[in-house]
This record gives structure tokens, sequence and C-alpha cells, in this order.
């Protein structure tokens, strides 16, 4: 099969035409299924068990390092959630307290820069 390849190779550059892919598939496929499979795994649709195995680890190591990093951003939510409610209650607080200090007479000072 390779001396065949070369020799079409080898004649493609004599005429100067360039590479006859027709050919060289013509080449392959003579061989029947032994040069499908090869041409598949050439253009890589068959790939090895080995190489497989190894994407289909990576792709769960990432899914667990995502989960991972979206588990971790809903604890960041949750904890911005409960400082902006925090904050809400301090407000409301603070508006009470200034009511209940004019409702006991209390004038408040105008401090510049305050509101």
């Amino acid at each position: 099969m390779i001396p065949d390849l070369i020799q079409v190779l080898a004649a493609a550059e004599e005429t100067g035409g360039g590479l006859d892919v027709g050919k060289i598939l013509g080449q392959f496929a003579q061989y029947g299924v032994v040069g499908l499979i090869v041409v598949l795994l050439i253009i890589g649709v068959i790939v090895p068990k080995y190489v497989m195995n190894a994407l289909t680890a990576e792709k769960d190591n990432w899914r667990t390092a995502f989960e991972a990093e979206r588990a971790a951003h809903q604890v960041t939510r949750e904890q911005l959630a409960k400082a902006e409610e925090r904050g809400d209650v301090a407000t409301e607080q603070g508006k009470t307290m200034t009511r209940l200090l004019q409702e006991l007479g209390h004038q408040p000072h105008n401090v510049p820069g305050s509101v």
C-alpha cells in the first residue's frame, strides 16, 4: 500500500499537476474495509479507545470544576442578598429613629455634606 502511494505521489509531481486526491483515495479504497478504516482514522471520524477515554475523563473534570464554581457563586449571591437585607434594615432603623426624634421635638441640625 505504501509503495503504491509513493508511486502515485511521484507520478503527480512529475506531471506538475499537483496531488490528485482521487487517485490517493483510490489507492486507499482498493484495500476495502482496511482502507476505509485507515481513511476514517486519518480524517478523525474514528478515534482509538484510549483517546476517547482521555476526552471523557477531561470532560468529567471540567464538569466537576464547573459545578464547584457554580456552587461557590451561589454562596456569594446568598451572602450579598443577606448584606443587602441588613443594609435595608439599617436604613429603616435610621429613618424610624429620625421620625421618633422629630416627634419628641428634637430638630436635626443640617450638617454640611449630609443628606
